[in-house]
């Protein structure tokens, strides 16, 4: 045949050139380099690095599931980071050499989960605690990149250990603690074995959630579900106090973090954060943040701090003044959808659950937030001229919103009786088709899909029709633009995306 054309797919790979989001889910997963300029946590497969002060991003990919713990060596010549991974699989833990953004070593002994990581304070060991499938603690050669030595994590009698701290002076003594058990561990490196001592709390049984150590290792301190500080000391392994006797922390003591200025900041599962002082532990400053705290990172001495909550904020704190600054926030639900308006790139809005956010392009800004409590917003669209954000709600209704102030503008009530999952608005700015599962047609939630057209202003029904289609519809788009039409009117059919 003449003119024959070989037609080759030619496949290339986005460059991720920025990311809005943080894992606030990751305990102890914020932290602040020692060089004070970078803030390192985990983001589904990656390991994020960001500057503090230009907000300039590297990426360090390599997992091959979620990153479930993250840590930086004193020096910070190394961050390790583990995984979760399938029942029965192993999880990696992945040794990066900071400057360079590269992987050094891949380490896989665990099952299922790497729960915690600790570098001692030499860097010649790390530490490594697996999750409730593996139940093992591993003592790891950062210089030979293999591991030393392992033991089970717990007792018998016990539940499993959580968490993960290093000595801060001696690099053979570490701690592990979680439901019912405390555990102050020596590293014998000629026998290749790890020695574990219980520490003695009395009658007091606790659920452990958070552990810090004092810089000269004088004590460690142990948050709990219950909402109190057990101070202990890691040379008698006994209790020394523990604290407040009353009004305890409220949903536990999330984060804990020891200052050597003296003094604890304490995170609890209500989102408040507090310094107190050992034996009362009553509060001398305080402040309420948004969200669970589950990260205390320290920049310096504490001068200054990070505080990561489960909301994906992430605030700046101020020791003096102990003020808070929101340094970065996103989603902390999946994101259903994200829409530019017509004409500029400059911004984009997206929805989750009961936001509405809209965000600037180049800044990674947010700049709006729209909220509407204990609902679900499902889809959203600018309208052409750029004067209204309209939303589509789970309680059936449809909202529109003033893009610059987040003000309400109309509700169109009773769009459908169940919730309205997509929505676009047409080119003359005069209506929108929204989309749900119509039970009457089909029935359940994978019938036969309804379409109207409504006009905000006067909520009448203009047109509908019914699809055929047996399975979810996420998006609606126009058939045709408005050049291509004469009458209006035909721009307000839809078209219907399904998903394979």
């Amino acid at each position: 045949m003449e003119n024959q054309i070989s037609s080759k797919t030619v496949e290339a790979e986005l460059e991720l050139e920025a990311v809005i989001g943080f894992n606030g889910h990751v305990p102890t997963g914020l932290k602040c380099h020692p060089d004070q300029e970078h803030l390192i946590y985990p983001l589904g497969y990656t390991v994020l690095i960001q500057a503090i002060n230009t907000n300039e991003q590297n990426f360090l990919h390599g997992h091959g599931n979620n990153v479930s713990c993250v840590t930086i060596s004193n020096s910070g010549l190394y961050i390790a980071s583990g995984q979760v991974t399938f029942m029965g699989f192993k999880a990696d833990i992945i040794l990066w050499d900071f400057k360079k953004r590269e992987l050094i070593a891949r380490l896989s002994l665990h099952k299922g989960k790497v729960e915690a990581l600790a570098f001692s304070p030499n860097d010649l060991y790390l530490v490594s605690l697996g999750g409730p499938d593996d139940g093992s603690v591993v003592v790891w050669s950062v210089a030979k990149r293999d591991a030393i030595c392992g033991s089970a994590a717990a007792g018998l009698n016990v539940g499993n250990a959580t968490t993960v701290t290093f000595s801060g002076c001696r690099d053979e003594m570490f701690v592990t603690a979680g439901n019912g058990t405390i555990r102050v561990w020596e590293l014998d490196l000629p026998n290749r074995k790890i020695w574990p001592t219980e520490c003695q709390t009395g009658q007091m049984k606790r659920i452990i959630m958070s552990i810090t150590m004092a810089h000269d290792d004088s004590f460690f301190y142990l948050g709990t579900t219950t909402g109190d500080i057990l101070k202990m000391n890691p040379k008698t392994k006994l209790l020394a106090d523990a604290g407040p006797a009353k009004d305890k922390f409220s949903l536990g003591v999330s984060a804990l973090k020891c200052l050597k200025m003296g003094g604890l900041l304490v995170g609890s599962g209500a989102g408040l954060l507090i310094f107190c002082k050992s034996p009362s532990y009553k509060p001398l400053k305080k402040l309420q943040l948004q969200g669970r705290i589950t990260s205390i990172t320290l920049r310096g001495e504490g001068h200054q701090f990070f505080v990561g909550t489960e909301e994906s904020h992430i605030y700046r704190v101020n020791f003096t003044d102990f003020k808070e600054t929101l340094i970065m926030t996103c989603h902390f639900e999946a994101v259903q959808d994200i829409v530019f308006p017509f004409g500029t790139a400059e911004l984009f809005a997206t929805c989750a659950k009961m936001d509405i956010r809209v965000w600037h392009t180049v800044s990674n800004r947010e700049l709006l937030r729209i909220t509407v409590p204990n609902m679900t917003c499902h889809s959203i669209d600018f309208m052409r001229d750029g004067k209204s954000i309209v939303s589509a709600w789970d309680d059936g209704k449809i909202r529109a919103f003033a893009p610059e102030t987040g003000r309400l503008m109309y509700v169109i009530d009773n769009a459908h009786r169940i919730g309205v999952t997509a929505i676009t608005t047409t080119s003359d700015c005069e209506g929108v088709a929204d989309r749900l599962p119509d039970p009457e047609a089909g029935g359940g939630t994978k019938g036969a899909q309804v379409l109207r057209v409504l006009h905000p202003g006067q909520e009448k029904q203009r047109g509908m029709c019914h699809s055929q289609y047996r399975r979810h519809v996420h998006h609606l788009g126009p058939r045709a633009s408005q050049k291509e039409s004469d009458d209006p009117g035909k721009y307000l059919i839809p078209v219907c995306l399904l998903p394979p």
